[in-house]
């Protein structure tokens, strides 16, 4: 149609996607979350884990996988120390509701431990972590994400996750410092989009089910599977984030996660936690200063593009002119 509008609003993104969810049977405060987070993530050019993201949240919530109306329970377990259970609802919301309660723990001691079990985290970590860093704060996070989906060397079938990872700092006089990836070779998003595209990928990324190298992400995702990034030094980070997302918070292993799901599912109720510092505690006021002399460098030196970078151009871009519409965008309104 050449009348076709080219580009949306990131208020009519997110309350497109607010009434799919809400429709799926979401309450309105679970709805708003998740729909700004997609339209975040799709408005910062991260489109694996933008609007794509949102088939995958309804089919969750049309078959009772996931809940869209529960609460979360947020226990203070020491000083620094939350534990928060979001009774098999999804993660951004139930972090939300603890809000008040990580803030506290920051204001008092200046460390917050989240320990988050019993939720389905189906987006990237950065956008969670970035609210911290605007905060001031310094944030790390790592998930026991979901589906069996690695195999690292040695290893006859899938025994990992994704195990995504993430890392957080605010900047004097500069957006924050923010990224995040998977323990993978490649996210389990970019490959379902390349096989989507009819693409391949690099020799190295996957197997498949015979344990060959493989550049076609059909056979990787199907009976297959992702390498580690890096090798035994991915797997080992992989076994770290297991113990730590899965194990220390009470949440599920990813091979138990992948044995409870029903076939097909999207979102994995999972474990996953945070960390979160104010650097400022104990008279270090010099800590952003420092920050941004040592970025400064890295970009003198030739690093000029660093991480969230180009999401915060994209971000620049969709406020002046509209979020690009892509197929997926287009399908929130059939």
């Amino acid at each position: 149609m050449t009348n076709e509008p080219d580009c949306i609003s990131f208020d009519d993104l997110v309350s497109a996607i607010e009434t799919k969810i809400t429709a799926a049977g979401a309450s309105s405060a679970v709805a708003k979350v998740l729909a700004t987070n997609c339209a975040t993530c799709e408005r910062d050019g991260t489109l694996s884990h933008g609007v794509f993201r949102v088939a995958g949240y309804l089919d969750s919530l049309t078959r009772g996988w996931a809940d869209g109306t529960t609460e979360a329970s947020v226990d203070v377990v020491g000083p620094s120390y939350i534990r928060i259970d979001g009774h098999n609802g999804f993660a951004q919301p139930a972090l939300a509701e603890a809000g008040p309660v990580v803030d506290q723990a920051l204001d008092d001691t200046g460390v917050a431990v989240i320990a988050l079990r019993n939720t389905h985290h189906f987006s990237a970590l950065w956008p969670d972590l970035e609210a911290f860093a605007r905060d001031g704060r310094v944030a790390m996070g790592m998930i026991a994400s979901g589906k069996l989906a690695v195999v690292p060397e040695g290893a006859t079938c899938p025994v990992f996750s994704t195990n995504p990872f993430g890392f957080a700092t605010p900047v004097a006089d500069a957006d924050p410092i923010v990224f995040d990836f998977s323990t993978s070779s490649m996210s389990h998003g970019d490959l379902q989009l390349l096989r989507a595209e009819g693409r391949e990928v690099a020799v190295g990324t996957g197997v498949d089910s015979t344990g060959a190298d493989t550049t076609d992400p059909n056979a990787i995702l199907d009976g297959g599977g992702i390498r580690p990034v890096g090798g035994h030094k991915g797997a080992l980070l992989s076994f770290m984030i297991e113990t730590l997302a899965a194990g220390l918070t009470g949440g599920a292993f990813t091979y138990e996660i992948d044995a409870e799901a029903p076939d097909g599912a999207h979102t994995f109720r999972t474990g996953q936690l945070f960390i979160v510092i104010d650097p400022e505690r104990g008279g270090n006021d010099a800590y952003l200063g420092r920050v941004r002399e040592f970025v400064d460098m890295l970009r003198d030196a030739g690093m000029d593009r660093q991480p969230g970078d180009r999401r915060y151009a994209n971000r620049a871009a969709a406020a002046e002119r509209g979020i690009p519409i892509t197929d997926s965008i287009r399908s929130l309104f059939d």
